[in-house]
């Protein structure tokens, strides 16, 4: 796993037996619910993959206690919810109980701005406050950045720009006027050129470099704060009642043209078997 990806670190910090997983046993969890190391058995690995999925997405750490339910009639959607900390019961396991400390990882968004003019400057330094990993223009455009602003007032523009577009990255601003930057696009073809925010930024009325700096910085937090709202898929098991992840790496069977998830390939078994429900 890249350390510039998100992932989440799960550390077994509590056992009541019987519990396959130790105090100290770890896994990492990636942003597609893949899981790295062991923190128990199937069940318990579908409550943490859900719910460090949504940690990733809170950026909140989180400490998960798994219950055992199975034989006490409890349901698997019973919940308790404190500060910090959430109690799920799982009708798989046969008493005991973990608690598994979920915290989060998440790689500081790269902005690449290039540049050597005051509004680039003034917006490197505003974004480094702001927690980004501020890379110069000659530092290269990647895939996986968050935002790249050209403001370098006519000096390989339309590089930079190209680099931006073939790299998809979500949010491509570039400084220049109403006036020279459509003038500028206009090389790019017109579905290229509608992906490109020029004038970059907010319109606040900015003047100064500082402030047009903080216009371009908004518009970067609002469009990267939007892709980021998405709620993890969830699905429940037809078998035991209980929520799962709805992720390529949960078991999974797809009946006339229907997916269904499980929370183990006991439960997947049975209904492929017998195709009974809870």
């Amino acid at each position: 796993m890249s350390v510039a990806e998100p992932y989440v670190e799960a550390t077994v910090v509590h056992v009541v037996r019987p519990a396959s997983a130790r105090p100290g046993d770890r896994a990492r969890i990636d942003a597609r619910g893949r899981i790295h190391g062991f923190v128990g058995g199937d069940c318990a690995e579908e409550s943490v993959r859900l719910h460090a999925l949504r940690a990733l997405e809170t950026g909140e750490p989180l400490l998960l206690r798994i219950v055992g339910t199975a034989g006490e009639g409890g349901s698997p959607g019973d919940v308790d919810v404190e500060e910090g900390c959430l109690s799920v019961g799982n009708p798989c396991l046969s008493g005991g109980g973990l608690e598994i400390f979920l915290e989060p990882h998440l790689p500081a968004p790269r902005l690449v701005v290039a540049g050597d003019t005051p509004i680039a400057g003034a917006l490197r330094e505003l974004a480094a406050a702001a927690g980004y990993d501020v890379v110069p223009g000659g530092g290269g455009v990647r895939g996986d950045d968050a935002a790249v602003v050209v403001a370098s007032h006519g000096r390989d523009e339309e590089g930079v720009l190209a680099d931006a577009l073939a790299a998809e990255v979500p949010y491509i601003g570039l400084v220049a006027s109403r006036r020279r930057g459509p003038a500028v696009l206009a090389a790019l073809g017109e579905a290229d050129a509608a992906r490109v925010r020029t004038p970059a930024g907010l319109d606040i009325g900015a003047l100064t470099p500082a402030e047009i700096a903080v216009s371009i910085l908004a518009e970067i937090v609002a469009v990267r704060r939007a892709a980021e709202r998405t709620d993890v898929a969830v699905a429940v098991d037809p078998v035991c009642g209980m929520e799962v992840a709805a992720t390529d790496e949960t078991p999974h069977l797809d009946v006339d043209g229907e997916r269904m998830w499980f929370c183990s390939e006991h439960c997947r078994g049975a209904y492929s078997t017998h195709g009974r429900t809870r």
